[in-house]
């Protein structure tokens, strides 16, 4: 089914007779399969409203993503959280959308410093499993009231209801960014000297660990940046000596960056959310002999680790789980062939009592069941 309108895609949701699998470009196939038919918001496409001065974009749900990051940028401006691309690691095709960008909450490097797609939303229109029309926030800042139901939408990955346009807090592109470099780093030192820069008064944007390089990203006006350039690097000498990388070239590292181009190929990937400074020691504990591909972002609160075969794949899933268990964080299945994807817990399994709160959510939001299924678990 592809709706060109918000009242025809109630009324397919209204009228379903079974389970709907939610799409939006088509780009991000996380979570366990979901047998049902296709429900695509592609069709519903087409920037609504977009204030520069004002610092806010509306759009609806199936505005591919390119579209939205061209109109800010004629007027230079951006989406702050730096939204990741997923194709290249997760080997997909298809045309991102800005709804699906809210619906998976994706946030790339920026999160460290400025927080994540949830935190940028001002409002979202969307219908539920009852075919129903809703709409929470508003357009702009100051209307931006009442229950927060638009933050429950981001990350739900369509199971409590399909969104249909979204608004935004948008912010202008920096004059300029530096990137310092640090060679020769295992991941324990690289998280040390990345608490050290994002504890500085300095300002970093970006802090990242790939291979064997430290990366961290300063932007802002040119003359600033060059100060507190100067000054971290001093501040991180213990750490070694740093290249400065600037332009372009700064900014094609960190698209490599936030697209995880470091696992592309793998056959079986995961992310872990945890405290930064667990970090080392959970790598050393499931990875002692390094067979894993392995990137760390967000100052170390985030590890994407790879696999190149699917083979250990169910032995290395207990063992990252069972490792994350007492530390309080959480290991998400991202690829995997199908069969893996089925049998496996994709999601971290929640707590019983935020497992509890989240079937009496999609009881409210989808009575019938029938968006996404099965999708998180």
């Amino acid at each position: 089914m592809h709706p060109t309108s918000e009242a025809d895609l109630a009324d397919a949701i209204a009228t379903a007779q079974g389970a709907l699998r939610i799409q939006g470009g088509a780009t991000r196939d996380i979570g366990a399969p979901v047998i049902g038919t296709a429900l695509s918001t592609q069709g519903l496409d087409g920037i609504v409203d977009y204030e520069p001065g004002a610092l806010t974009l509306v759009a609806r749900a199936g505005t591919p993503l390119a579209q939205i990051e061209a109109a800010l940028a004629t007027e230079g401006q951006r989406l702050p959280f730096e939204p990741m691309d997923h194709r290249p690691v997760l080997g997909t095709k298809g045309t991102p959308t800005i709804g699906g960008v809210v619906a998976a909450n994706v946030s790339g490097p920026r999160r460290v410093q400025v927080g994540a797609c949830r935190d940028f939303l001002l409002g979202a229109r969307f219908v539920d499993g009852a075919g129903r029309v809703l709409k929470n926030g508003g357009r702009v800042m100051k209307n931006v009231t009442g229950y927060d139901l638009v933050k429950l939408m981001a990350g739900s990955f369509g199971t409590l209801g399909v969104i249909t346009e979204v608004s935004f807090k948008v912010l202008p592109i920096p004059e300029t960014q530096v990137t310092l470099a640090f060679s020769g780093h295992d991941p324990a030192r690289a998280v040390a000297a990345m608490a050290a820069a994002l504890s500085s008064p300095f300002e970093v944007s970006g802090a990242a660990w790939v291979q064997g390089q430290t990366l961290l990203r300063l932007e802002g006006m040119e003359r600033s940046v060059a100060y507190r350039v100067g000054a971290l690097a001093e501040r991180l000498k213990p750490y070694g000596q740093a290249e400065q990388i600037q332009g372009t070239a700064a900014g094609a590292i960190w698209q490599t960056v936030r697209d995880a181009h470091a696992l592309v190929g793998c056959e079986t990937l995961w992310r872990v959310s945890l405290k930064p400074s667990d970090a080392p020691a959970f790598l050393a504990a499931v990875d002692p002999d390094h067979r894993l591909k392995c990137q760390i972002d967000w100052g170390g609160g985030l590890i994407w680790l790879g696999a190149e075969s699917a083979e250990n794949a169910a032995d290395t899933h207990a063992r990252l789980r069972g490792e994350i268990a007492s530390r309080g964080g959480h290991v998400t299945l991202l690829k995997a062939p199908t069969a893996l994807r089925t049998s496996l817990a994709v999601f971290q399994p929640e707590p019983p009592a935020a497992a509890a709160l989240a079937r009496a959510l999609r009881q409210r939001f989808d009575p019938k069941a029938i968006l996404n299924p099965g999708l998180m678990g």
